[in-house]
Parts: C-alpha cells; sequence; structure tokens
C-alpha cells in the first residue's frame, strides 16, 4: 500500500469512526454471473476492505413482518386418527376456548414467543390459527390432544400449550425457521465480492470528469479504440448504436449488444473483439482491455443504478474509464478503495460557453433558428408544436416514448440546413444520446415529475445536475452554433433558473444495488409458497446494505410479478419476464405483455402470425394523436418481444420477421411525428365532437363550460398547475390522459365552442321570433 494511500485510509478512519475494518476474504458472495450466492472460489492474495456498519453487524435489522403471509393449512384428519380420543376422551370446546385465551393473555408466552421470531402482530396472527385448528379439526395430533385434555383435567399447565403453539407458528410461517438462512442470503454488504473474475485481476480506474460537451467520453472512446479489445456501456441503446457505428467506421470491427438486438460484424456471427452495449448488458465474466462507462452518475439512479454499480465492480478489464460529472469523483474514489484500486482522474473544461440571458422569450413569436422548447410533459409538447406551426413555422418534436429511429429522423431533420425545421421542440430526452445543433434552450418549465422513495408520482423543480444535463446542449463543439444560451419561456421561471444553475451539484453518495436471479430462487427455496412479489418484498426487508449502496426501487417489477402471478410460470421464467423494460402506463403494452406470459406458459411459440394478430398488422397511419399514441405502443409490444425473444429463443422465434415489421412501423410513426400538427388539429375536431356530445347528453348546450370546471391561467407547465390538473369531468381527464390535448388546448377549445353555442342560440331565438312574427301575421289575415 503505497504512503498516500496509507494518509486517506487514517483519514477515513478519523471520519467514519470504526466504520471500516481490512478483511481478507476467504470466501465470495453472490456474483451475479451465476456463481453461487454463499459460496465462491477464493483468490488468493485477494484483498478486500469493505465498510462494516456496526449496527449491521451486531443486530441486525428486524424484518417487516407485515410482508409474511401465513401459509394456509388443510384442514386433513390427522394422521394418528382417533388415537388421542381413544387414550383420554373427546374434548369440550367451550373448555378449550377458555384455555386458549388464557394462554393468549399469558405475557410470559408472548416474551418466549417474540424470542423466537414472533412479534406481536405474528403473535396474532399464529394464535388465530392455532384457535381455528385446534377448534375446527375433527381428529388431532394424539400428543397435542393429550395435552389439551390434562390441561381441561387440571392435570397440566397451560404453558405447556407454548411447545404446540409453536410448532404451528412455524408451519403457517415458514420464513421463522430459515431466518438466518435468509439474513445470508440478502447481505448485500460486500457486493465487490460477488465478481471473483475482476477481483483476481488488478485493474486501472481512469476517471474522465466534465460538464455536458467538454470532450470526456472521446477521450475515453480515443483509448477505447486503440485497444486490442474492448467494451463501451452506455445508458441509452443510441448512444450504444453511435459507438457500434463509430467503430466499424473507424475500421475497429465492432458488435452491438442491447436487450432487444444483437448485430455481429463477422458474417459467421464470431464475436469481434469490441462491443458497444447498454449498461443492463455488459458481460462480467469476458476479459477485455479496455471499458468505457458512461455517464457514471447514474449510479445512483432509483430504478437503475444496480447496472452501474455491477459495471463498476464487475467488468474484468485491465484499465476501466468512466466517463461523467465531477461530483461523483469522491465517491467513486471511496467505491473503488473497497475493491482496493486505485482512481486516476482527468479532468476537461467545456469546449463551447454558454450563457444564461438575462431576458425570458415569452411568445412563441419571438422563437428563432436553433431554437429548443424543453418540456417536461408530452402534452406541451403537442400544444407548443401546434401553436408554432400555426404561426407558419416548422418545427420538429423528440419525446421518450419515440422509437429511437424516429428519434434519429427528427434530429436529422432539425440538423439539416437545408431544411427550413428550424425550432425543436422536445423533453428532457435530449439530455444524452442526440447530436443537435441548438443556439439556445429554453425551459418551458422548471418542473417535472418525479417519483419519490416511496414510490409515488409527485410535481418537483428540476435539480441543479438535470438542468445542467439540459442547458448543456445548448452550443456544442461538432455544431455550427460555437456558444449557447439558455433561457426560459416566461418572465418569473428566470430567476428560478439561475439561482437552480449557481448551485454545485450534489454530490453522489450512494450507489444501487439489486436481488438477482439467483438469490430470489434460494429464497424460493426457503419459502416455496410465497408469491415472487412477496419474495422480492421480504428480501428487501432483510437485505443488509453498508454505508454505500441502497437497494434499488423494485415497483415495477412488483407491478409485473403481481400482473402475472396468476399464470403458472417456474420461477426462473417468471423473475425474466419481470425484469422486463416495459412502459407500465401503457395499457395496451401491459395487455400485450400478460398474453405473452400466458401464451408461453402454455407452452406455444408465440409466431409471427399470432403477434400480426395480436397487433392487427398491418397498421395505417395515424389519423390523430390517439392512433400515434397507439402506434408509439405497438412498437414497445415488438421491442418486448424481440427483448424476450433473446431470453427464450425457441419460444420466440421469429425475430428477423418481427424486426422487418418493426422498421415499417418506425416509417409510420416518422410519417404521423412529421404530419403532428395535422394529426392535433384532427385530434381537436374530435375532441370538440366528443364535448359537445357530452355536454348535450347533460342537457347543458349554449352554456359553454357546462359542469366542466378549468383552471384558470393553467399553462400546464407551473408545479401548482401543473399539466393534468384540470376539471372533474371524467371525460375530459380521459382525453388528457389519452393525449388528445392540453388543458390549455380544452380550455381553448371550450371558448370556442361556447361562443359557437351562443352564436346558435342566439341566431335560433331569432329564427323563433321570426316565426312566432310570421304565425301571428298569418292567424290576423286568417281573421280578416
Amino acid at each position: 500500500m503505497s504512503v498516500n494511500r496509507c494518509v486517506c485510509f487514517i483519514s477515513r478512519l478519523q471520519r467514519h469512526f470504526n466504520s471500516r475494518t481490512p478483511r481478507i476474504t476467504t470466501s465470495s458472495c453472490h456474483a451475479s454471473s451465476g456463481s453461487s450466492l454463499l459460496q465462491g472460489q477464493h483468490r488468493p492474495g485477494t484483498v478486500v476492505w469493505s465498510r462494516d456498519v456496526s449496527s449491521n453487524s451486531s443486530s441486525p435489522k428486524p424484518p417487516d413482518t407485515s410482508l409474511f403471509v401465513p401459509v394456509s393449512l388443510k384442514a386433513d384428519a390427522s394422521a394418528d386418527g382417533g388415537v388421542g380420543i381413544e387414550l383420554t376422551q373427546p374434548l369440550d370446546k367451550n373448555e378449550l376456548l377458555k384455555v386458549l385465551n388464557r394462554f393468549y393473555k399469558r405475557k410470559e408466552m408472548q416474551k418466549l414467543a417474540a424470542d423466537s421470531g414472533l412479534d406481536a402482530r405474528l403473535f396474532h396472527q399464529a394464535f388465530i390459527s392455532f384457535r381455528k385448528y385446534i377448534l375446527e379439526m375433527t381428529s388431532l395430533p394424539a400428543d397435542l390432544h393429550i395435552i389439551l385434555n390434562d390441561i381441561c383435567c387440571g392435570a397440566g399447565h397451560i404453558d405447556d400449550i407454548y411447545p404446540y403453539f409453536m410448532r404451528h407458528a412455524k408451519h403457517i410461517f415458514p420464513m421463522l425457521d430459515c431466518m438466518d438462512d435468509l439474513r445470508k442470503i440478502s447481505d448485500l454488504r460486500v457486493p465487490a465480492n460477488w465478481y471473483p473474475e475482476a477481483r483476481a485481476i488488478q485493474r486501472k480506474v481512469i476517471f474522465h470528469a466534465g460538464p455536458t460537451n467538454s470532450g470526456k467520453t472521446y477521450h475515453a472512446i480515443q483509448r477505447y479504440l486503440a485497444a486490442k479489445s474492448g467494451v463501451y456501456c452506455g445508458p441509452l441503446k443510441l448512444l450504444a448504436h453511435e459507438i457500434f457505428e463509430k467503430s466499424n467506421d473507424a475500421g475497429v470491427p465492432c458488435d452491438l449488444v442491447t436487450g432487444e438486438e444483437r448485430t455481429f460484424v463477422d458474417p459467421e456471427g464470431r464475436a469481434a473483439g469490441h462491443v458497444a452495449c447498454t449498461i443492463e448488458m455488459c458481460s462480467v465474466t469476458t476479459p477485455y482491455e479496455v471499458a468505457v462507462i458512461d455517464e457514471i452518475q447514474m449510479i445512483r439512479d432509483p430504478s437503475r443504478g444496480w447496472a452501474w454499480t455491477r459495471a463498476l465492480l464487475g467488468l474484468c478489464a485491465e484499465e476501466i474509464h468512466v466517463c461523467g460529472e465531477p461530483a461523483a469523483i469522491d465517491f467513486i474514489k471511496e467505491l473503488m478503495f473497497t475493491t482496493g484500486e486505485e482512481v486516476e482522474v482527468h479532468n476537461y473544461q467545456r469546449l463551447t460557453p454558454f450563457s444564461i440571458l438575462d431576458h425570458a422569450v415569452e411568445s412563441l413569436d419571438n422563437l428563432r433558428p436553433g431554437d429548443c422548447i424543453v418540456c417536461f410533459s408530452k402534452n406541451d409538447i403537442y400544444s407548443i408544436s401546434r401553436q408554432i406551426e400555426a404561426r407558419g413555422q416548422e418545427c420538429a418534436v423528440i419525446y421518450g416514448s419515440l422509437p429511437p429511429g424516429t428519434k434519429l429522423s427528427q434530429a436529422k431533420k432539425f440538423n439539416d440546413p437545408d431544411d427550413p425545421c428550424k425550432i425543436l421542440v422536445a423533453t428532457d430526452a435530449i439530455g444524452m444520446g442526440l447530436n443537435l445543433s441548438i443556439k439556445r434552450i429554453i425551459f418551458n418549465s422548471l418542473v417535472k415529475p418525479n417519483v419519490n422513495e416511496k414510490g409515488e408520482k409527485q410535481m418537483e423543480t428540476i435539480s441543479t445536475s438535470q438542468a445542467l444535463q439540459i442547458a448543456g446542449r445548448a452550443g456544442r463543439f461538432s455544431s455550427k452554433f460555437k456558444e449557447g444560451e439558455v433561457t426560459t419561456m416566461h418572465r418569473d421561471d428566470l430567476p428560478v433558473l439561475k439561482e437552480i444553475l449557481s448551485h454545485s451539484v450534489d454530490p453522489i453518495e450512494t450507489a444501487g444495488l439489486h436481488p438477482t436471479a439467483e438469490q430470489i430462487e434460494m429464497f424460493a427455496y426457503h419459502l416455496p409458497d410465497a408469491t415472487l412479489s412477496n419474495l422480492v418484498d421480504i428480501f428487501v426487508s432483510l437485505s443488509q446494505v453498508d454505508g454505500l449502496y441502497f437497494v434499488c426501487n423494485i415497483d415495477d417489477f412488483k407491478f409485473l410479478a403481481d400482473m402475472i402471478q396468476h399464470i403458472p410460470l417456474n420461477l426462473r421464467s417468471r423473475y425474466v419476464f419481470c425484469t422486463a423494460p416495459i412502459n407500465k402506463k401503457q395499457p395496451f403494452v401491459c395487455t400485450s405483455f400478460l398474453k405473452f406470459a400466458r401464451q408461453f406458459s402454455r407452452d406455444e411459440p408465440l409466431t409471427f402470425d399470432w403477434v400480426c394478430r395480436h397487433i392487427s398488422w398491418p397498421l395505417a397511419p395515424p389519423k390523430n394523436i390517439k392512433d400515434l399514441v397507439h402506434l408509439e405502443a405497438v412498437h414497445d409490444v415488438l421491442d418486448l418481444y424481440l427483448w424476450l425473444s433473446y431470453r427464450f429463443m425457441d419460444m420466440f422465434p421469429d425475430t428477423a420477421s418481427i424486426r422487418e415489421i418493426q422498421r415499417e412501423l418506425d416509417d409510420i410513426i416518422q410519417q404521423g411525428v412529421r404530419n403532428i400538427t395535422r394529426l392535433i388539429r384532427a385530434s381537436d375536431t374530435t375532441v370538440t365532437d366528443l364535448l359537445q356530445a357530452q355536454s348535450n347528453r347533460h342537457g347543458q348546450t349554449g352554456r359553454g363550460t357546462g359542469s366542466t370546471h378549468f383552471l384558470t391561467g393553467s399553462r400546464g407547465q407551473r408545479g401548482q398547475r401543473a399539466s393534468g390538473q384540470m376539471m372533474d369531468s371524467s371525460l375530459a381527464s380521459r382525453l388528457v390522459r389519452d393525449g388528445l390535448l392540453t388543458p390549455d388546448l380544452l380550455q381553448q377549445l371550450q371558448r370556442e365552442w361556447s361562443k359557437d353555442q351562443k352564436q346558435d342560440n342566439s341566431s335560433q331565438r331569432a329564427l323563433d321570433l321570426e316565426h312566432q312574427s310570421n304565425n301571428k301575421g298569418k292567424r290576423k289575415k286568417k281573421k280578416k
């Protein structure tokens, strides 16, 4: 150990008291590459430093017993038959009830049960089940029958029931008998030991730190291209595809591996020395000379952070090049300290400057070529793009749910100097993965929907890190704009943006972890009657992590597990299905996922014809926004098929045909996005008709808004006035949810319709008066 490292270690000891203890491991924990959880190959001479939290080592955290679901016991006749009755006498149920209730109230029994793992909640549940078992069984086991008879006759003590009560409790709560084993399986305090292949080599870690557009990834990729073998790990398919193309264009054979795609440059399918992949797909057993891990700050992501942790700790490469924000430097050093690997830091400055303007745009009339309006809602994108094109300007749109091909097509349209499209409307999907010629970033909003630690959705102001990531897209080095500008659409947002960007990025403090299939299988061995969702809940409840790590959010996993719980699948297949990356907000995608699982469970291959029937292929170009949203969902369903096809090749056999129609669908979606303003106008007509029909049904013609109440002044982008906060009307809520319109657009349509209704009513009244006048004239003539 070097002098510098000794000094560093002593300072850490002073800061963390006794939270770090050096130890030489003699066995390794579970590796995600498939090694056993509790047993692993010892690598001689491998020293691993781990952070031991004293509270974890001395007193493991108590489990969340609300997750313990009692197992149902069959009320079959006892194997002893009526032996107990023959040896003694039938039991008086009323007397038994009194005895059992006295046992329940005994504080000594409650304390003994607590020492055996039955807290007050479990003790109560176990007693209710035990009492029901005794009172409803026609024939009890002989030993229990005799003990109960003795107590009822005054020949035994009430405490004699305790062993039989605990025997019953362990039958309905089998986890009580294996809690120590479950704690060992869910011990996540030394994840570095899960990767014995990586610990067997001394890796060199180089951190390329800098803001967006600083060239940090470029320098890492240059080393990657110069190496004999290498792997690039990125957060997006677009980034992996970009490196795949760059590498092959540079004469370095490179394969592409994502969740839904495998592309080998060798015609015979032999693996190339280089591979570009999404971070979840990197191999932690294949040796490489160089590995590049991009956007390392995502190691703290609540849902996907585990993938960066796995790559950083597990990649078997002589050099690990890490690219990301400077805020991650200290944490990565600390993490690598646990593996005995030093970190070499290269700092970079932004290649082109960007400035925060002193004035907001305020009106879409003030847009200029090279502007990009950033929204955090698809509805806002529809509304703003419609207003821009109503002013005679073309605009490109990019948002997260668009297929990668459509995103690239829209980016190319915006970047093309010969194309009349000079304005871009996008979500924060432009934050990484696309090269765009943007002069000015305009924040239409500074709040976006977020999911908190409890899994609840809420509106929050964007963080400094998010703001910098987006603002950094202005004036990129590779674009025609050498200086960037950043501002807001609304005047009162500008000081808030300046305040956000004036702060430094919060330092990263923890990295994500995630239970693996092998760990869940071992839980299932001990708890064979638990559902997958329940197994994962118990795992997280019992899991122990040190201060460097956290367990990633598993809500999406549990959502899928609960959805297919009724479908008969083996545990490994069920686990794989539940790790599929699907958008649970799309009903059609969820329905398709369910049908895929059901067809799979019948052992019936999902053929091309079967899929085509399910998605109603061929599909027509979209006629309105709702059609476009459905086509995006269908594209996700085809992605799901391809993702599953690489896990179950025999059951999803028609990947080539599916990929072909997916390309056709991408073209159809591109056509729809190019005509998005026409689709919005078509949607407007549909909405107006629906609103009119709704109002007519309630007898409110001519009243304008009727029973529909809007938030006045809503711009669809303020935290307290976000899109979606509209009226109580179920119809309007459904239209907004389906992406047919925004609150602003609905208000405008409602006002126009109200005005039209008033005019129609005025005309009708005039006609009625004229008709009445004519009738009076006719009656007078008849009298004459």
